[in-house]
């Protein structure tokens, strides 16, 4: 029933709203992202890595804000999660290689939504008392549309999210890639998990800012550096597998042959929403995060906004994806009859599917490689995701007190996942995902050209 929902809410709908307003700020950027790649790379982390630092606050303490490398973190953080792993071998086993495709365009046209929505949050965000910023989706769509019903609508579907898609599905494939990797129980897994994220998120914005700067990039290097090393150990197979992806998006069929194989709607539906929870352009969460840093100009902000995208689902997912496909662990034949049977087990796809990829090259060690990865990962996150449910809880009861309490809710939540069945809590995410995102789209067409505007 929940994926039959989470199908209907996406198919058309949601898929064709995101493509449509990543499209349209695309177009009325003069594909900003294609022609000003120097522009917005300069502007953002190249300022940071090679000595333009004058132009990145080094620190938040005079404003009390993060900084802006922080808060590129907290948003990588969030979007560098199970997605970028068990996501992409979920899209590929459901969706064919062609929802990798559907993925890399969404994430193209994603990078200038990316750009209003984070240009938007610092623009309209507003200072919150003991210093520091705060804002998001709800803030514009209250104080510069006026539009409260989509703020209010965005706060609940926020919150809901955090508990699904932030605490379920992380915690789930935490539980699962251990459990695959080293043998470990699934609900002492959940139950740790829980404990190590509490001791982060008690201590607010500040301490999961620091903990971030410094987790995101050991663990970016560390997948991407041993992903690298499986798909140039298939260097051979890079180009058919390319072409696969090229071939079965436009004819996903090929996939199979025969006259069986996967349909067009599949790879789009999959490629599309495995894309849009990798990089989370349009839903509007990691916007919640680039509006607590110490920025000197909206639209400085909106190109680290359009850096996250690039990274966390043009660089990492495709390594991913890659690497799966490579490999040759990944059967369409196999897929296909276990989904039109019914018979799909959580060994067959997510974390396990990425890990016999990774053992091709590492052995045993290519489970517990991806199970490492997963657990930095899917732990950098939860992080992100209790943020962003606390801020939507706030907005939506106007009590910053409920904080404390909420973050109960999320941990106990981040236990009970680690048992959940795979299908549900991808299917529960989806649809949360789907509804907060919609308002928030609604949004970001209204005020693109007020955004836009910030370039100039």
């Amino acid at each position: 029933m929940l994926e039959r929902v989470a199908d209907g809410l996406w198919q058309p709908w949601l898929l064709g709203l995101f493509l449509l307003v990543g499209f349209f700020c695309t177009l009325k950027s003069g594909f900003f992202q294609l022609f000003s790649l120097k522009t917005w790379l300069k502007g953002s982390v190249f300022e940071l890595v090679f000595g333009g630092r004058r132009r990145v606050r080094r620190s938040g303490e005079k404003t009390g804000g993060l900084t802006q490398f922080q808060a590129l973190a907290t948003a990588l953080a969030s979007t560098i999660g199970t997605g970028s792993i068990a996501g992409v071998a979920t899209a590929i086993f459901f969706g064919g290689p062609g929802a990798v495709f559907w993925m890399w365009v969404s994430a193209l046209l994603g990078l200038m939504t990316s750009f209003v929505e984070k240009t938007l949050a610092v623009k309209y965000r507003r200072r919150v008392r003991g210093g520091g910023w705060e804002g998001g989706p709800m803030e514009y769509m209250e104080r510069r549309l006026g539009w409260r019903v989509g703020a209010r609508w965005f706060s609940l579907w926020c919150v809901l999210a955090s508990l699904t898609g932030g605490a379920l599905v992380q915690s789930n494939s935490i539980s699962a890639a251990l459990h695959a990797g080293f043998g470990l129980p699934r609900l002492g897994v959940g139950l740790v998990v829980a404990v190590c994220t509490g001791a982060v998120i008690l201590g607010g914005i500040g301490r999961v800012g620091k903990v971030s700067e410094r987790l995101v990039p050991a663990m970016a290097l560390l997948f991407l550096v041993t992903g690298v090393g499986v798909i140039a150990a298939h260097r051979d197979m890079v180009l058919p597998a390319l072409g696969q992806i090229v071939g079965c998006a436009l004819s996903p069929r090929a996939a199979v042959g025969g006259g069986a194989g996967y349909t067009v709607s599949a790879a789009l539906r999959y490629g599309v929403a495995r894309g849009v929870f990798t990089n989370e352009a349009g839903v509007g969460s990691s916007a919640m995060a680039h509006a607590a840093a110490d920025a000197e100009s909206p639209a400085q902000e909106g190109y680290w906004g359009m850096f996250e995208v690039f990274f966390a689902t043009l660089v990492v997912c495709s390594v991913t994806a890659l690497a799966i496909l490579t490999s040759g662990v990944y059967d369409p034949a196999g897929a296909l009859a276990a989904i039109e049977g019914g018979s799909v087990t959580g060994d067959m796809t997510g974390a396990p599917l990425a890990g016999a990829a990774f053992a091709t090259l590492f052995g045993r060690w290519g489970n517990i490689i991806v199970a490492v990865c997963l657990l930095l990962f899917a732990f950098t996150s939860l992080l992100g995701w209790d943020y962003y449910g606390e801020r939507g809880l706030a907005h939506l009861t106007g009590e910053e007190s409920l904080g404390r309490p909420f973050r109960l809710v999320f941990l106990v939540t981040v236990a009970l996942g680690s048992v959940g069945e795979v299908g549900q809590v991808w299917a529960l995410s989806d649809i949360c995902n789907g509804l907060m995102a919609l308002p928030n789209l609604l949004a970001v067409l209204a005020l693109a050209g007020e955004a836009l505007e910030e370039l100039k």
